[in-house]
């Protein structure tokens, strides 16, 4: 007999983001104004491209917010794509040194600007904001010049290779009075936010441990290792969810493509309450894999993010405590009796683009002065756990501090 699929819903407590000290919002006026836009008269290897007329969207041209996005690789067209769609913003430049990628750009979206040096962006007093989606390794400097000028900044994850770099981005977005996001892209899934509803609702109560299988066959990269690639969007889920970071890493990873660079890790991170954290993650891998499994005293539940139409299953299984004076289970009923077997929900879930969510997310903290779900304080606790595993791979395994 098939078990039974019982839907239902679960009430979840709201709440408001928090605000950033002072309000500011992008018309500050405490920030140093943005120089002139300089001469576009460059040398003959760089490529500018300036339509002469502006497209305008929306009801107010004057209410949308300038978009610069750098990097046209493979995330950034997905960043021009969403940024051009909406109506409160407008893609007013792309920078790539690939003048192939920007003639690919101008194509598509033949009315946004398109030069191969990001100065000409950080020096447009007219741009609100840069979104960043280039190799992690530019990620700082980028993001530092950006906040330097009064510009709001979205940085794809991880927002730096190093924490010290991390905190000064966060210290400079504090005093500059600018929001600082970085795109963990996944804590705006539909799914991922089902469940941290049902945390917050205690649907499952004191979570023993979360298991997270993160695999795939590429794309192999040479800059960084698995974790470095992958990891941060395990951390970043885990962290939303629990609401907290990490304590300790431990990890160990193998290198087999390219020497020195981990093509598999496996780590486990402990969080506070006891709560441990298991990821096994692989760009060496026959199956693409996106899945966890999240343990608590009262239900468990999956999260598989290949299933576009059922993401999560919440099930009604537990082992309850058996009290007996005997030093033994006397029977396999009374076994069988301390393990609950209940219902599995599937939740309904709408259909959402996390990329969209997030983009959407970053326009609303700059119109109204609010602090991202996914700023730049969060954002560190994530890179400080990557050093912390990538400390123990490189010592056999090591527990680490985070």
């Amino acid at each position: 007999m098939a078990r039974r699929l019982r839907a239902r819903a679960v009430p979840v407590p709201a709440g408001d983001p928090a605000r950033l000290p002072h309000g500011r919002g992008p018309g500050h006026q405490g920030l140093p104004a943005s120089p002139p836009r300089p001469d576009q008269d460059e040398a003959p290897d760089r490529l500018v491209v300036d339509p002469a007329a502006a497209r305008l969207r929306g009801p107010a041209a004057q209410a949308m917010i300038r978009i610069a996005v750098i990097g046209a690789g493979q995330w950034g067209p997905n960043l021009i794509r969403n940024f051009h769609n909406r109506r409160t913003s407008e893609v007013a430049w792309v920078v790539d040194r690939d003048a192939g990628r920007l003639a690919q750009v101008r194509e598509r979206f033949p009315d946004i600007r398109v030069d191969t040096d990001a100065e000409t962006v950080m020096a447009d007093g007219r741009i609100d904001a840069v979104v960043i989606a280039t190799p992690t390794s530019t990620h700082h400097a980028l993001a530092k010049r950006a906040l330097g000028v009064g510009k709001h900044v979205l940085v794809e994850k991880p927002i730096t290779a190093d924490s010290a770099e991390a905190e000064e981005l966060c210290s400079l977005a504090a005093q500059a009075g600018r929001i600082l996001m970085v795109g963990h892209v996944f804590v705006y899934n539909p799914g991922v936010q089902h469940v941290k509803q049902l945390l917050a609702a205690g649907e499952l109560g004191r979570v023993y441990y979360v298991s997270m299988v993160r695999t795939n066959l590429g794309p192999i990269r040479v800059d960084v290792n698995a974790a470095w690639d992958l990891a941060s969007h395990d951390v970043s889920i885990a962290n939303h969810w629990l609401g907290t970071a990490p304590l300790t890493a431990s990890a160990v990873g193998g290198s087999w493509i390219n020497a020195g660079i981990e093509d598999a890790v496996f780590a486990t991170l402990r969080y506070p309450n006891d709560v441990l954290v298991n990821l096994h993650i692989s760009w060496l891998s026959p199956r693409k894999t996106r899945e966890i499994t999240l343990v608590g005293d009262r239900r468990m539940l999956t999260f598989d993010d290949m299933n576009l139409s059922e993401p999560v299953r919440v099930y009604d299984k537990r082992v309850t405590e058996v009290r007996t004076s005997a030093p033994y289970i006397d029977s396999f009923a009374s076994f069988r009796a301390s393990l609950r077997e209940g219902d599995i929900t599937i939740p309904k879930i709408a259909l959402g683009e996390p990329l969209k969510a997030e983009c959407d997310h970053f326009l609303e903290c700059i119109a109204g002065g609010k602090c991202p779900l996914t700023a730049g304080p969060e954002a560190l606790t994530v890179v400080r756990a990557l050093e912390a595993i990538q400390r123990s791979i490189r010592g056999a395994g090591h527990e680490e501090p985070v």
